[in-house]
C-alpha cells in the first residue's frame, strides 16, 4: 500500500532524503525544515541507531514529549501543515522489510547490495515520494568502508529507484571524520539547532546540507533557495513547528537547554602531541559513544541521550600539546575516563592533510 498524497492536495512536491548512516550525521533534522521553508513536503521515515552509527529518531527522541511514531493520520496532517515530519518506521508501511532484515541478520547476508537496495527502496517507494536523494557514506564510520562499495550501492539505488518511476540521484560523502562537531543524541539535536540559527555551523556539515537540500529541489523543479530558508530563520521557525506539532516543547528553539538532558560528568580528551589532526578511526568514535550509553548494543538496549561528544577537532586542523581534542559527556568519571582514552587511540595527528572534500561524487 502506497501512501497517497494526493488526497492532501499539497501545493508542491513530496521529496525525502535517505542516508546510509554514519558518526555524527545530524543532516535530517536540519534538511528536512529547510527544503519545507523552499516549498517542498518531506515525510521522512528515519530509524534508529545500531551499532555504531547514530539514529536520526534517538536523536529525536532525547526531546521530551516529541511523538516520533503518531498514526498516519497525524503524520500526514503535519507534512501539510508544516512542510515536513521526521518520524519512524510504522507497521503498516513496507511491513515485509522488518521480516526479511531478521532473516538477513541471522544468514550473513546484512551487506548484500540487491537486499540493501529492496530494504530502503521498499519504504521509500511506499511513501508515495516525487522525488529521493541518497547520501551514501563512505569512510572508516560508514556502513560501506571503501568507495567501490559505496558507488556499487549508490548505482543500484538510483537505478532500481528511476525504474519504478520515483526520480533519484545519489551523493557519495566521506565519513572518514566525524559530521559536525557532536556525537551523541541530545548533543546533536543542540547542534542542530545552532546550525539552524546560522550560528557558526562546521563548515563540512553545511556543505552536506545545503547541497542534498539543492539536490532535493532540483529534483522537483523547486526553485527555492537554500541558504536563504537558512539565513531568513524560516527553517528554524519550521523545525520547532513540527516539534511541537508531534508533542515537543513549543519553545525548544529559544529554550533547548531547559528541556535537552546534559551529561553529570564533562572531561576535555587533550592531545598528547602536537601537530595536525591528519586521521580518525570515525567507527571507534562511535563505538566509544556506544559504550558510554549513547547507541545500541542491541536492538533492545536502552540509550543513555545525554552522554556523547562535543567541540570534536577536525581533520586538517593544528593541535598543541594539552589542547583538548573534544570534549566527553559521561554518566560517570570512569566512563568519560573510558572513552579518553578510546577516542585518544581514534585520533591521529601528525601531519597529512585530508585527502578529498566532503562530497566525493553524484550518481545519477
Amino acid at each position: 500500500q502506497v501512501m497517497n498524497w494526493s488526497g492532501q492536495d499539497l501545493p508542491g512536491p513530496v521529496v525525502d532524503k535517505h542516508s546510509t548512516g554514519g558518526v555524527g550525521d545530524k543532516v535530517s533534522l536540519m534538511l528536512a525544515p529547510i527544503v519545507a521553508a523552499c516549498g517542498g513536503f518531506v515525510p521522512m521515515i528515519s530509524g534508529r541507531g545500531l551499532g555504531h552509527t547514530g539514529g536520526t529518531l534517538d536523536k529525536l527522541d532525547s526531546i521530551p514529549g516529541y511523538n516520533s511514531t503518531p498514526d498516519k493520520r497525524q503524520f500526514q496532517r503535519v507534512v501539510k501543515d508544516v512542510g515536513c515530519a521526521i518520524i519512524g518506521q510504522t507497521d503498516d508501511l513496507a511491513p515485509a522489510d522488518g521480516r526479511l532484515y531478521g532473516i538477513r541478520d541471522i544468514t550473513a547476508t546484512i551487506e548484500s547490495v540487491p537486499l540493501i537496495t529492496a530494504s530502503i527502496l521498499s519504504k521509500k517507494l511506499a511513501a508515495g515520494l516525487d522525488g529521493l536523494v541518497m547520501d551514501v557514506k563512505t569512510g572508516s564510520g560508514a556502513f560501506a568502508a571503501d568507495i567501490g562499495m559505496a558507488r556499487e550501492l549508490a548505482e543500484s539505488i538510483v537505478a532500481v529507484a528511476n525504474g519504478a518511476n520515483l526520480p533519484t540521484c545519489a551523493l557519495i560523502t566521506d565519513m572518514n571524520q566525524v559530521l559536525g562537531r557532536a556525537v551523541g543524541n541530545s548533543l546533536e539535536v543542540a547542534e542542530a539547532l545552532t546550525f539552524l540559527r546560522n550560528e557558526n555551523p562546521e563548515a563540512r556539515l553545511r556543505e552536506v546540507v545545503l547541497t542534498l537540500a539543492q539536490e532535493m529541489l532540483d529534483l522537483t523543479g523547486l526553485s527555492g533557495d537554500p541558504e536563504a530558508a537558512l539565513n531568513s530563520g524560516r527553517a528554524m521557525e519550521i523545525f520547532a513547528h513540527m516539534v511541537s506539532q508531534l508533542g515537543g516543547p513549543t519553545d525548544l528553539a529559544e529554550n533547548a537547554v531547559l528541556y535537552l538532558p546534559r551529561a553529570p560528568v564533562s572531561k576535555p580528551c587533550a592531545a598528547i602531541d602536537a601537530g595536525t589532526v591528519s586521521a580518525m578511526d570515525t567507527r571507534a568514535i562511535g563505538i566509544a559513544v556506544l559504550v558510554m550509553g549513547g547507541g545500541r548494543r542491541n536492538a533492545a538496549s536502552q540509550i543513555n541521550p545525554s552522554v556523547g561528544l562535543t567541540e570534536m577537532c577536525a581533520v586538517g586542523e593544528r593541535v598543541e600539546v594539552g589542547q583538548p581534542l573534544v570534549m566527553v559527556h559521561a554518566a560517570n568519571e570512569a566512563d568519560a575516563d573510558a572513552a579518553i582514552e578510546r577516542i585518544r587511540t581514534a585520533i591521529t595527528i601528525g601531519d597529512k592533510e585530508p585527502e578529498h572534500g566532503v562530497i566525493i561524487e553524484r550518481i545519477a
